[in-house]
């Protein structure tokens, strides 16, 4: 069997409808686009592992990302693996491939709180009230869109997540843990009490933030309408919604919260993914450390370089 034929004929239609939505559009781009040309004429007996080790050493040669190559290993791998269990083949060619060494990330975008601030102002609503929201809970953009007025509770100052939406479609949240109760500030009460006056459908189903017609909004059209041109009144650095979301992390970071708070309120499975991705130190909270620490290891340093200036003064007598 071709590998074209396999993925058409069996994993499209008896994997892909198992996974999430998001996961769904990703799989399919990268068989149509990637996966499927270089590979779907072989038959899948004939797919080597010296053949699929080349693989991703091209596409990075190509100049593709670390990251998106990985997932189409990832991915080949699945489906190989799927024609295993499936008895179409006996072994998973793409076990004991191996990806070279990561390449240097860039680092993640983050802003100040003063950046923060002029944000907000500059926005023009719903996307003020989203980027409020976004900065002051780190919700990802799908679950602020998912986000259903029957799930915040004025009262005890709290909303639940329970939903997600990616292009308009409705999805459980990415894991486990994401399913969260997150705690609301007083500014994020009032900025959510004010929409809601404004808001046509108050239902406890009815969405928080959508359409004219009710149905959820595209958090594309809202960053290129809504938060990019906000960024350039601001004067802040350009800034995607997950960028919200990491200086959400980063600020609690930098105020001392504890990792396992900050966990919990991202709604991280692993400790070391709010550790590692999340906690982005800034320039002046580093150069605070390094004169806290100097003040503490050489408090005397100030004296010692004032007795070296005095000292250069001196005119030695000469016989």
């Amino acid at each position: 069997m071709l590998f074209s034929m396999f993925v058409q004929n069996y994993f499209e239609p008896g994997v892909l409808p198992t996974l999430k939505f998001a996961t769904q559009e990703s799989y399919s781009f990268f068989l149509r686009k990637h996966l499927n040309p270089r590979f779907g004429e072989h038959r899948l007996r004939d797919i080597s592992r010296v053949e699929i080790q080349q693989y991703p050493l091209e596409k990075l040669k190509q100049e593709f990302a670390w990251e998106t190559t990985n997932h189409m290993r990832n991915l080949l791998s699945k489906v190989l693996g799927t024609a295993v269990s499936w008895d179409y083949l006996t072994t998973n060619p793409v076990r004991g491939v191996k990806m070279p060494e990561r390449s240097l990330k860039r680092p993640h975008k983050f802003l100040t709180t003063d950046e923060v601030k002029r944000l907000i102002a500059a926005c023009k609503e719903p996307s003020r009230t989203i980027v409020l929201l976004a900065t002051m809970t780190g919700l990802r953009i799908g679950e602020i869109l998912a986000l259903r007025w029957g799930r915040i509770n004025f009262t005890w100052e709290t909303l639940l997540v329970a939903e997600t939406c990616y292009m308009g479609h409705f999805g459980t949240p990415k894991t486990r843990a994401s399913r969260r109760e997150v705690p609301l500030s007083p500014a994020v009460v009032e900025a959510l009490k004010t929409h809601y006056s404004r808001s046509t459908n108050r239902s406890a189903e009815g969405l928080v933030f959508c359409t004219r017609q009710g149905g959820p909004l595209v958090s594309n059209n809202l960053r290129k309408r809504g938060l990019r041109p906000a960024c350039e009144r601001a004067g802040a650095p350009q800034m995607d919604w997950h960028g919200l979301r990491h200086t959400h992390g980063t600020l609690l970071h930098t105020q001392g919260t504890p990792l396992k708070v900050a966990q919990a309120q991202l709604g991280h499975s692993h400790m070391a993914t709010t550790l590692e991705i999340y906690t982005h130190a800034s320039v002046s909270a580093q150069r605070e450390a390094v004169a806290l620490l100097e003040n503490q290891l050489f408090p005397s340093v100030p004296k010692i370089a004032a007795e070296c200036t005095n000292a250069t003064k001196v005119v030695t007598p000469t016989n």
